[in-house]
């Protein structure tokens, strides 16, 4: 059977073209059933307020940095969204004087237009935002080589390269209101995906690139960083692909409860831990990494109660 249009943007898929029983059960969803979620390679974690959240996501950049040696370099891949983490991590490298030469990280995303990657310039660049909230705070004598720093552009090829002699101990990320980690979004419907989207082997094998932004990332970033002007956000952009995600020995993902609403939040949890997976929500395929981390502000759940504003 022909599987339903979405009902947000009927040229791609997304989670509105789930069968309707996977929505109704996430809905019903309770924070204590949230935790129950947890399984072997899953697991479910409360943060019981913003500081408490924000320090947990700082602390394994410095975890993972304290691990790297000259013989074993080790590196994380973080997102730009959230951000409050960033200021946190470079006063906790100053304050334990961390020794970052051997430290390695990557940015998760930037921005493509006009056949490029935007420069640090354009007032959204995710390099940017990352030097200026992290790297930049960080003591000279403390920081990584220039050549640890790893972001997305154009010609991907140093990028992927990077990830190859460099152990990523942890990616960070957060949830979009699509559903994706980094830029991973749902693909178009069209060519050989109009009747049903890729297959779980397909959008796995998709390594850093150009994407297409679903309608719904456009809105949900201009709505997020550039004050509701959806004309500032471009419509396309590099992002980290499975490929590089399943070279993490763990991926952590941390929802304060601002980037995706009470039924994202609940949605793809299920869906990892119930190994329902499907493309059309492309967070679900993290089902299968073998060490997965969902990180929720315990205020930040809501509640999927029909509440008329």
């Amino acid at each position: 059977m022909t599987r339903a249009l979405s009902r947000i943007a009927p040229d791609w898929w997304d989670y509105t073209t789930l069968e309707s029983e996977i929505i109704r059960d996430a809905a019903a969803l309770s924070p204590e059933d949230m935790l129950q979620l947890s399984r072997p390679g899953f697991r479910v974690v409360f943060h019981p307020t913003l500081e408490d959240f924000y320090l947990a996501e700082a602390l394994e950049y410095v975890s993972a940095w304290r691990q790297a040696t000259a013989a074993e370099p080790v590196g994380i891949c973080g997102p730009i969204g959230p951000t409050e983490q960033l200021p946190l991590v470079a006063r906790l490298v100053n304050e334990l004087d961390l020794d970052l030469r051997h430290a390695h990280f990557w940015g998760m995303d930037e921005w493509y237009e006009d056949g490029r990657e935007v420069p640090v310039s354009h007032p959204l660049s995710f390099e940017r935002a990352d030097r200026e909230l992290c790297f930049d705070r960080i003591r000279p004598e403390l920081r990584m080589p220039e050549a640890n720093l790893h972001f997305p552009k154009a010609d991907t090829a140093p990028y992927i390269t990077s990830w190859h002699d460099v152990r990523c101990a942890v990616m960070q990320g957060g949830q979009g209101d699509i559903k994706h980690w980094a830029f991973n979004d749902p693909l178009r419907r069209t060519g050989s995906y109009v009747d049903d989207p890729p297959s779980p082997e397909e959008y796995r094998a998709l390594s850093t690139r150009v994407v297409d932004l679903h309608p719904v990332t456009l809105a949900q970033n201009a709505r997020t960083s550039g004050g509701g002007n959806i004309t500032l956000v471009p419509t396309q952009a590099i992002t980290v692909g499975p490929v590089q995600t399943w070279q993490a020995e763990k991926v952590s993902i941390w929802q304060a409860g601002t980037h995706d609403n009470p039924l994202g939040q609940r949605l793809t949890a299920l869906m990892i831990s119930k190994r329902i997976i499907d493309t059309s929500v492309p967070m679900s395929l993290l089902a299968d990494h073998p060490n997965v981390q969902f990180n929720y502000f315990r205020g930040g759940l809501g509640s999927c109660a029909v509440e008329m504003h």
